[in-house]
């Protein structure tokens, strides 16, 4: 991976005063500044968005993340550029009620929505500054599976499956040394030291087309 772009993904390009579907540019530059920090890479920022009616299941009220990934990797012809698709859209899977993202296993494609990492989802008062960790968190998390990462068995670590919030506000924002060695990175601050543990290892389940958060 040579540079990560990313782009909005909205319902619809119809409305002019909100074409991003309620991911604005500040969310993307704040995205993309975190993820050159931990990946040491270039991040550009698309002007365009992604209109993803054709993923809408209207049954549901849900969007199949797969098929816009399928759809994005038509817009990603460098092998070595990561695309990273943020949405405000209710994503979902056929076997899981619903899902943070998703990403292809050492593609070049992952997809993060914002979603359920607010806290007005579940009748709270916003937490603008928790938003927007839960999003830098799962980014990085499905940007770590483009790159060939599976779960983490250390819940500290942005590789740890989480299919709560609950369980992504346990995370650190980054990989653990483990994670970092096999992505050849090194930590984005080597003040930040994580405390020692003996073992740090991926999980190595079966390899699959994608994995979700």
């Amino acid at each position: 991976m040579k540079a990560i772009h990313l782009l909005a993904v909205a319902a619809s390009t119809g409305n002019l005063s909100n074409p991003r579907g309620g991911v604005t540019l500040e969310i993307l530059d704040d995205l993309a500044a975190a993820l050159a920090r931990i990946f040491h890479l270039s991040c550009h920022v698309s002007d365009d968005p992604l209109p993803a009616s054709f993923a809408l299941d209207s049954a549901r009220g849900q969007y199949l993340s797969t098929s816009i990934l399928q759809r994005m990797e038509s817009l990603s012809p460098d092998p070595e550029v990561a695309l990273l698709g943020v949405t405000s859209l209710d994503l979902y899977v056929p076997i899981l009620t619903f899902v943070f993202g998703e990403a292809q296993l050492n593609g070049r494609c992952a997809l993060v929505s914002s979603c359920r990492l607010q806290e007005e989802f579940y009748g709270l008062p916003p937490n603008s500054l928790l938003h927007q960790n839960r999003l830098k968190k799962e980014a990085i998390h499905e940007l770590g599976h483009t790159l060939g990462l599976k779960h983490c068995f250390d819940w500290r670590c942005v590789m740890a499956s989480s299919h709560s919030v609950e369980r992504i506000d346990l995370k650190e924002g980054e990989f653990c040394p483990a994670c970092l060695d096999k992505l050849g990175l090194s930590p984005p601050d080597s003040s930040d030291a994580w405390p020692a543990q003996a073992d740090h290892t991926t999980s190595g389940g079966p390899r699959s087309r994608s994995l979700k958060a």
